[in-house]
């Protein structure tokens, strides 16, 4: 399939929590590959360049500072990000400026159950959020099929069906 055919999967398992001075969106994928090299795709900033909302100046398979450049087009803007957890390949926790993403990977049959948390401040943005990532994991499964489309970030998600897809969490998250 070539990417200008692309179009989203379903809405995934997805559902909003609230937390404290905002909300978390849980968003569950099952991945046809094993946790190890769902866990590469997660962390190694080749990988990572070729399906994530963002370039990583490092590997993130461990703790620590690490720079996340958002690319939206022409532009990008460089956020400061810090690993806090990494345990291979089960389980990677790191803040993306303000916010917090937690990657949990749980073995399913041969594939992987992939749970991802990131925590935000402002509920609204919610939908917004999901639709994001739901691209990205749908580039990333390609990614892992030995499929690669390309990165699909910023504005250029409009072209793939990411209005679509935040409507559908809108409603899923009553805020439609």
């Amino acid at each position: 399939m070539d990417r200008d055919s692309l179009r989203p999967s379903p809405p995934a398992e997805a559902y909003a929590e609230h937390a404290d001075g905002g909300a978390t969106l849980v968003l569950v994928r099952d991945l046809r590959h094993p946790p190890a090299a769902v866990w590469a795709a997660l962390t190694d900033p080749g990988q990572l360049a070729q399906w994530a909302p963002f370039l990583a100046d490092r590997d993130l398979g461990s703790p620590g500072a690490a720079v996340l450049t958002l690319v939206d087009g022409d532009t990008s803007a460089e956020q400061t990000a810090v690993v806090r957890r990494a345990e291979p390949p089960h389980l990677l926790e790191y803040t993306w400026g303000d916010d917090l993403l937690r990657w949990e990977l749980t073995p399913a049959g041969d594939g992987t159950r992939l749970t991802l948390r990131h925590t935000v401040a402002d509920r609204g943005v919610l939908p917004m959020v999901a639709a994001g990532w739901h691209l990205c994991l749908d580039v990333a499964d390609r990614l892992l099929d030995g499929d690669p489309v390309g990165p699909i970030r910023g504005a250029e998600a409009k072209d793939f069906g990411w209005a679509e897809l935040r409507d559908a969490y809108a409603e899923r998250f009553g805020q439609g």
